[in-house]
């Protein structure tokens, strides 16, 4: 265990080691440790409203039957409300920085900033091959683009198409050519389930990931998320794509998706990243399950306890993440890097003895051990009180609106 200093100036760090002289804010950190924020790198924060509902159903069910109805009754109010209560839920986990999509995505902006964390916002598009949804549809994500670098600077914007059979070729071009003129990444639902792989084969004749190279859709500045059911060739042209790839593993198993490759995916230079997906589809915003389910899964799978290794999984939630969402200098403890810090409390009884730092990570903390959380030097969460928020107020407005929003569902 290292012992140390860190010296926060502004919204960066500027000194690891041995700080002298007076400061205008200290924080006694002995025993605690000091890690890197961690970034959930695929969630859609407001479905917290939806946390319980349309439970044991499959993908298509539970998204065609279930969740797009109710989606098509979302107000911004409502959104705002289950983004800010999700951005609380991010704040006491850890959780410094999040890839979001949705809709309303200007609501879901107004709940960053108020909780001082750091997010890159996709607006959801699905035009379905209707050409006059296509149009309403781009011209939302493209009036996202004004948000870019607002909430002092911690709110960066992606482009969101929601799947490649929710959104046409010609969709799909015209969100390839926006990203490259605007310079933004683009986030996306790629391979979740069997279903869609065996739909895509039938009628195009080939895998979505083969189907999106074809068309040239593919790049380094392209996030797709799940990715469950990919063949080698697959991993292959991925790695050779350059693309970044978001694991869900709580979200895979609970809608009956699979397994993803990990391990393959890792081997073949592809860079990981971990996310939690959306509450309705994962019920907690738990990083920390997210990296002991990632571990377990891939040595429970390939029979092999070795891998991955806890230095894997700890790179998937944090530098890992921050590739995935295109940011430079947030994953890291280090001098110039922005001053995301997360500090965890090791004399929590379910942490000690404290024999392996990083085994203590990924195997047995828990949201509760995170003490305090800073995100572009500012603190959000101190001796676990939330500081940026009034959490009574976001508990109580979260739980109004999914009532409103839920009132009409009869099951």
């Amino acid at each position: 265990m290292l012992k140390g200093d860190v010296l926060i100036e502004d919204d960066r760090i500027v000194k690891v080691g041995e700080v002298r002289g007076p400061a205008d804010h200290v924080i006694d950190a002995r025993g605690k440790l000091i890690v890197p924020g961690f970034v959930n790198a695929h969630t859609h924060s407001p479905m917290s409203l939806m946390r319980g509902y349309a439970e044991d159903l499959g993908l298509e069910e539970w998204l065609a039957g279930k969740i797009w109805p109710v989606e098509e009754k979302l107000k911004p109010h409502h959104v705002r409300a289950g983004a800010l209560l999700s951005c609380l839920e991010m704040i006491k986990s850890g959780i410094t920085c999040f890839f979001d999509m949705y809709f309303f995505m200007e609501e879901v902006a107004r709940a960053v900033e108020a909780s001082g964390l750091r997010a890159v916002l996709s607006y959801g598009i699905i035009d379905l091959g209707d050409p006059d949804r296509r149009k309403r549809e781009l011209a939302k994500a493209r009036e996202l683009l004004v948000l870019r670098g607002s909430a002092e600077g911690r709110i960066e914007i992606a482009l969101g198409p929601h799947a490649p059979y929710t959104c046409s070729e010609e969709c799909l071009l015209e969100v390839r050519r926006l990203a490259e003129k605007h310079q933004t990444r683009i986030h996306m639902h790629l391979s979740e389930s069997m279903g869609e792989v065996q739909r895509f084969l039938e009628q195009k004749g080939k895998r979505p990931v083969e189907y999106l190279r074809e068309i040239g859709f593919l790049g380094p500045n392209l996030t797709a998320a799940h990715c469950v059911h990919l063949d080698q060739r697959e991993i292959k042209i991925l790695a050779q794509e350059g693309v970044s790839v978001v694991h869900n593993p709580t979200s895979n198993l609970k809608l009956g998706c699979g397994i993803a490759p990990v391990i393959e995916m890792i081997d073949q230079g592809i860079n990981l990243s971990l996310g939690t997906d959306g509450p309705a589809s994962n019920n907690t915003l738990n990083i920390f399950q997210e990296m002991k389910l990632c571990a377990l899964l891939q040595k429970g799978k390939r029979r092999d306890p070795t891998r991955p290794r806890t230095t894997e999984v700890l790179g998937m939630a944090t530098q890992g993440g921050a590739r995935a969402l295109g940011l430079q200098d947030v994953g890291r403890i280090e001098p110039s890097a922005k001053a995301d810090v997360v500090l965890i409390d090791l004399k929590a009884p379910n942490l000690r003895p404290v024999l392996d730092l990083r085994a203590a990570l990924v195997y047995s903390a828990r949201p509760e051990n995170v003490s305090h959380v800073i995100v572009g030097g500012k603190l959000l969460m101190e001796n676990r009180q939330i500081l940026s928020l009034d959490e009574e107020e976001v508990l109580e407005k979260a739980e109004k609106a999914s009532q409103e929003l839920l009132s009409d569902d009869e099951d």
